[in-house]
């Protein structure tokens, strides 16, 4: 198990870090989940910092995340309650709604799965299709073979092998043994699913970045995703209608509901504030849903707040406390500057424990939004750091939650690390000494 941990610093720069890359052995229920992971946040004294977890939808996350929960907020209070706690990868959501509607197609995937892996096994015949390649003055690209369980690996391996339809019936010829070969009604509908996958895999590489936040970015991709489904349901007919009435039923059941950190996360960009809401939630929910879900996310946004606020003049007024005692010692005697700095005190004291009239969270709303022509260059932490002195406490807050992922990539990436440390000459390594290798 990979724990990764997600933090904005002192100048708003997100970070992450590997806090724990450790055996979990069987059985894998929700109880020793819990007991690793709060072993790993009481190892690193921050049982008390975590805003959320995010876990992909194993069931066994279910249970583990849910104990976990428990047992942090005995001693202290989550953010609105742990609302935020539980995030569910939408790398995995969308995985799954894509598979889904890929099964359509399974047949002809199978067929061309299994051509790819018995050309790529044996050099021989890589040889043979190589040389038919080159006769047909076709790309220099390569033939792909899948990870079955990602199905942006599957749509590499069709878009690939599309590439060569042409090559497949001419290898065929010189291999006896071959009997995969996919028809040319076969390439037809693997032509026209890659066109339709194509922009979720836009969405999966968005969502995907762990340099950057990215609970911002997905509400957007989720209306793209919802009018993409709707509009090719209502235009096509034969399997791509079955295909996409599948992934339809996927989406309702996992984005049907208010995703609260993807609603809150949008609305905190300064380029999309409450008029992102207005222009998405009409088509991804029913009228009725869409104004129960608009409430609810205002009022989050408040309850949230309304807690950093109060945190802050906590903090606030100690520290005007220390600087009265401080003054109390180094000012006496010296004149008009102890009278200056009672003054200074009282004008601290007035502007951060004095309740203002509008509260950050009004006026940010009330601004219209930012326009920024470069999208792909905005950065939104960096915005949020340009504008802290105006927004002493909304700023704190915005950073906190944009620093959640709503993915689980990041831990996941860990992986690809270790296939370099763990390498055929370590491989009888125990599993204390690869944790600390990594």
């Amino acid at each position: 198990m990979v724990v990764t941990a997600h933090f904005v610093d002192a100048n708003c720069n997100l970070q992450k870090r590997t806090l724990s890359f450790c055996d979990v052995p069987p059985p894998h229920t929700g109880v020793n989940i819990c007991d690793a992971l709060h072993k790993c946040l009481i190892e690193w004294e921050i049982e008390d910092k975590v805003w959320s977890v995010t876990v992909d939808n194993a069931a066994y996350n279910d249970v583990a995340i849910r104990m976990l929960k428990e047992n942090l907020s005995y001693k202290n209070q989550l953010p609105i309650d742990g609302k935020l706690f539980h995030v569910r990868c939408c790398a995995h959501i969308l995985n799954l709604l894509v598979h889904d509607g890929m099964s359509e197609i399974g047949n002809i995937i199978k067929d061309v799965r299994d051509s790819v892996k018995h050309i790529v096994n044996v050099e021989s015949r890589l040889i043979t299709f190589g040389e038919i390649v080159k006769q047909l003055k076709l790309s220099s690209k390569q033939l792909i073979l899948d990870c079955c369980t990602r199905w942006n690996a599957t749509y590499f391996m069709l878009s690939a092998a599309l590439e060569f339809k042409d090559v497949f019936p001419r290898y065929q010829r010189r291999d006896p043994i071959y009997y995969s070969l996919p028809s040319d009604e076969d390439w037809a509908k693997i032509q026209e699913v890659c066109s339709f996958l194509e922009e979720f895999n836009e969405v999966t590489n968005i969502i995907s970045g762990s340099e950057y936040p990215t609970s911002n970015l997905f509400l957007y991709e989720l209306y793209n995703i919802k009018k993409l489904l709707d509009d090719k349901y209502n235009t096509e007919g034969g399997f791509m209608k079955a295909m996409v009435g599948k992934m339809k039923d996927k989406f309702d059941k996992y984005w049907g509901d208010c995703n609260l950190l993807i609603s809150m996360g949008a609305v905190m960009d300064p380029r999309n504030k409450m008029k992102i809401i207005d222009y998405c939630f009409p088509l991804v929910y029913s009228r009725d849903d869409c104004i129960k879900h608009v409430a609810i996310i205002k009022e989050s946004l408040n309850k949230l707040y309304n807690e950093y606020l109060e945190t802050y003049r906590h903090n606030t007024i100690k520290v005007v406390e220390t600087r009265r005692d401080c003054s109390s010692t180094t000012t006496i005697g010296k004149g008009k500057n102890r009278g200056r700095e009672k003054f200074y005190n009282y004008v601290r004291s007035v502007e951060t424990v004095n309740e203002r009239i509008k509260s950050e969270l009004d006026i940010y709303f009330e601004e219209g939004c930012h326009m920024w022509d470069d999208e792909s260059n905005f950065d939104v932490l960096g915005w949020w750091k340009m504008n802290s002195l105006k927004y002493k406490v909304l700023s704190k807050m915005v950073c906190d939650l944009l620093s959640i992922p709503i993915t689980s990539v990041a831990s996941e990436s860990a992986f690809s690390a270790g296939g370099r440390v763990i390498d055929q000459y370590r491989a009888s390594l125990g599993t204390d000494a690869v944790q600390v290798l990594l």
